[in-house]
């Protein structure tokens, strides 16, 4: 029994994009829970579990994307892997804490990596999806 549902297809760059920021989140998380006490201006309640929790809440929102990918409902997957990338961008929180210079070069490199790479599947992310909500305007007027 086939679908007339059409195939959703997203790039495999765009796939690769979200695994490399995947990776980058994940060294950024393991990096704050394994050094906790050497992040300068951390409040105590900040602790190793409620890293992991904040970082399982946030990838959670990328296996939501990934089920909605799963699903054919591209511009709700693109919509939800861009903010899933966007929050890439809270790593730069820790300099509002303390300084890149009081951070070490590891840390640094992790937060610097995560965020990169989550803008970048935002941008990519959003790109995508305007121009796919493009593509439907046409198909709609036609």
């Amino acid at each position: 029994m086939k679908s007339d549902m059409p195939r959703i297809r997203f790039p495999h760059w765009l796939a690769a994009l979200a695994a490399v920021y995947f990776l980058a989140s994940l060294a950024h998380f393991s990096h704050n829970a394994a050094y906790i006490a050497f992040y300068p201006g951390l409040p105590r309640w900040i602790t190793p579990e409620n890293v992991w929790l904040a970082w399982l809440g946030i990838t959670g929102i990328g296996v939501v994307a990934l089920l909605l990918a799963w699903l054919r409902r591209s511009a709700p997957a693109l919509a939800v892997l861009g903010i899933y990338g966007a929050f890439g961008l809270d790593g730069l929180a820790h300099y509002t804490l303390a300084l890149c210079s009081e951070h070490t070069f590891v840390a640094n490199l992790t937060i610097w990596s995560e965020a990169g790479t989550g803008l970048a599947l935002l941008l990519a992310s959003a790109l995508l999806l305007v121009r796919r909500l493009g593509g439907m305007k046409d198909h709609v007027a036609a």
